[in-house]
């Protein structure tokens, strides 16, 4: 098998593992990841950016290390290679358990069953459930599904085309160490800072391409790419915005408006203002949606793996 078919195979037979097995209930290994960023935390915390950067360094870094050194161990065999770059594309993406909840919740929400819904909200996102009434619960995970679909998927493959197994868990890892210490917490404001920058940075490119293949695939490609443009630059993440925009777009539903975390209330502009509010239903549209796009962005990164390989060789 050519080099340059390793991520193209691999990469895919870990998306189908993925759709198929979901993630595990138990032995993770972002789970796994996070017991040790955590343990490394209680060793390097202090109330300063320097020390918050060298726990980013120490934990994505390690996570690269580990990952190109597993590459460079089954370099010889091609078959070993593809097996790698599968499970390290299932263990990194989370699609399927994405669309799991969102659905999960859906049906509470269509049962009548307010309460479940609100119990397993915080399985999906942080937002506070016993402020949401149940169009914002449905509006809740729209925009979480939106989201995840570049965190937990896109990213994901676009690293993985571009450094193949190093790439796809070193993302893991920055956007794992983002949702453990990134936050604007007291705890976290200075310590989290390099971890939240470098999910931004590392983020970007996924964004920008679930963004433009949401637009793609929507069914409404002038909303989305409208709401993009008009909206995107108004949220407060620069990788969400164009994300949630072009969903919006694309669903013809309006996201945004006044959200509760942990107790505190922000005010975020409304996306696609000219969008209908969102009702249960369109949670399922939004989990297709997130899965064209993922299968999408497969093509595209074994597209790319194959053009890097045959110019270098």
């Amino acid at each position: 098998m050519r080099a340059d078919r390793v991520f193209a195979y691999g990469a895919t037979a870990g998306l189908l593992g993925d759709l198929l097995l979901g993630d595990p209930r138990r032995g993770h290994p972002v789970a796994a990841f996070g017991r040790a960023a955590g343990a490394v935390e209680q060793v390097l915390w202090r109330d300063h950016r320097g020390w918050g950067a060298l726990h980013t360094a120490v934990c994505a870094g390690g996570a690269v290390a580990l990952g190109a050194l597993a590459s460079s161990a089954v370099r010889p065999s091609r078959a070993a290679s593809v097996a790698l770059t599968a499970a390290a594309t299932w263990a990194v993406v989370g699609g399927t358990s994405l669309g799991r909840e969102a659905r999960a919740i859906a049906r509470s929400l269509d049962a009548g069953d307010v309460e479940g819904a609100r119990a397993r909200l915080p399985h999906l996102c942080g937002r506070d459930p016993q402020a949401l009434d149940p169009d914002g619960i449905a509006r809740a995970v729209v925009e979480s599904v939106a989201e995840n679909t570049s965190d937990a998927v896109v990213g994901a493959l676009v690293w993985g085309a571009v450094a193949g197994v190093p790439g796809l868990v070193g993302f893991r890892a920055v956007n794992t160490l983002d949702a453990m210490v990134g936050h604007r917490s007291e705890r976290y404001r200075r310590f989290g800072w390099a971890s939240a920058r470098l999910d931004d940075i590392v983020g970007w490119p996924g964004a920008r391409l679930t963004a433009v293949l949401a637009a793609a695939c929507g069914g409404d490609a002038r909303g989305a790419v409208r709401a993009w443009r008009a909206d995107a630059g108004r949220h407060p993440s620069p990788n969400a915005g164009p994300v949630e925009a072009s969903f919006a777009g694309a669903l013809g539903v309006r996201l945004g408006g006044t959200l509760s975390y942990g107790g505190r209330v922000e005010h975020r502009p409304v996306l696609n203002g000219e969008g209908r509010a969102v009702v249960v239903d369109d949670i399922e549209r939004t989990v297709r949606l997130s899965r064209r796009v993922g299968w999408l962005a497969l093509g595209i990164g074994a597209g790319v793996s194959l053009l890097r390989s045959r110019r270098q060789g």
